[in-house]
């Protein structure tokens, strides 16, 4: 959950002593803080670039969900999440066409957007960074950051302690290698680069031109738009909100199966529920001013997590999201997290 308990994602599912700086010179300090400062740069340029190409392709967004839109990506493309559901700006089939417009125009425009992609599972439309998901689903990463699991078709929810005897746990894992498969980690980063000479040509296309990939999944080896993973589902059991949890880099996965969603919601509305919102703060050198925006949101019920963030599962996924921000720190500054609770009703939550 990031916005609303109705959505089937959303509502599961921002000088020292240490001795470091003692040893620039001034000069080196000053490239230092100006390569930091160019780094920046570059994403508040992309960010103008969307924008500029959102209007481009008459993508007429609220406030709100363009806002959104341009936080998601500039989440995406520091590598703050591999996936983002796009469940705002409009309804498919014209919330993909819109994406696909926007992503091939801005492509043209700077470099930083080349390894977004669209993705499609069923009727739910997503947002990807192709290196970032092929680091997400590779085995290395799922055996260092492991899921906490609650299983919503047993009466009574809890953590589950022996994952491999779950059925449900071990589809998802067959689910996890098909997308590790897709999408290997040692090819991803070469992914999405656009051949000298081609951009001029593109750029010359009308407005609001769809790319083939956009309506047949066509690929070529030039640039990848868009992909259909629905057949990733269609001969197993798992539910998708189930999958959406991992793959939007939740720490607690709510488990069930497709024609258990009664069963898991009344299950889990016999508990209250805690909302864990993660808020990112942006660095001083990305815009005139300090901001914070959420992340994500997520839930867990009230009696599994009495520690909040000091449950062992928050707190190592605050450690693993604080290395994240390390990594772009040109872009962001801090993250928090925040704790409320709900009480849960039948009636607002929908698979």
């Amino acid at each position: 959950m990031s916005r609303s308990l109705s959505h089937p994602d959303r509502w599961f599912h921002k000088d020292g002593g240490n001795g470091f700086v003692s040893g620039f010179s001034s000069s080196a300090a000053a490239m230092a803080a100006a390569s930091v400062a160019a780094g920046a740069g570059a994403y508040e340029e992309m960010l103008r670039v969307v924008e500029a190409c959102a209007v481009r392709i008459r993508w007429r967004l609220r406030p709100g969900s363009k806002r959104r839109l341009l936080n998601d990506i500039l989440f995406l493309c520091t590598g703050l999440r591999p996936v983002v559901l796009v469940d705002y700006g409009g309804t498919m089939p014209q919330l993909q066409e819109n994406l696909c417009s926007l992503l091939h125009h801005s492509q043209q425009e700077t470099s930083i957007l080349n390894p977004l992609q669209v993705m499609v599972i069923n009727d739910m439309l997503y947002l990807i960074h192709v290196k970032g998901l092929a680091e997400h689903a590779s085995p290395k990463a799922r055996s260092t950051h492991q899921l906490a699991f609650m299983d919503l078709e047993k009466s009574c929810c809890k953590l589950l302690t022996d994952i491999e005897a779950n059925d449900t746990v071990l589809e998802l894992v067959s689910i996890q290698e098909r997308f590790s498969a897709k999408y290997p980690v040692d090819t991803a980063v070469d992914m999405h680069v656009i051949q000298p000479g081609v951009t001029k040509q593109m750029s010359r296309l009308p407005e609001r031109t769809i790319d083939v990939e956009c309506t047949d999944n066509h690929v070529d080896n030039r640039t990848l738009l868009v992909v259909d993973l629905s057949a990733f589902l269609e001969t197993t059991q798992i539910a998708l909100p189930s999958l959406n949890g991992w793959l939007l880099g939740y720490p607690v996965t709510y488990l069930f199966r497709n024609g258990s969603a009664e069963a898991a919601i009344q299950n889990l509305s016999k508990h209250s529920l805690h909302i864990y919102r993660v808020y990112v703060c942006g660095s001083c050198q990305l815009g005139a001013k300090q901001s914070e925006e959420e992340l994500m949101s997520f839930s867990v019920p009230c009696y599994v997590s009495m520690k909040r963030d000091q449950e062992p599962w928050a707190k190592s996924f605050i450690a693993r999201m604080s290395e994240k921000l390390r990594r772009c720190n040109q872009v962001w500054a801090s993250i928090r997290l925040e704790v409320e609770v709900f009480q849960s009703q039948s009636q607002v939550i929908v698979l």
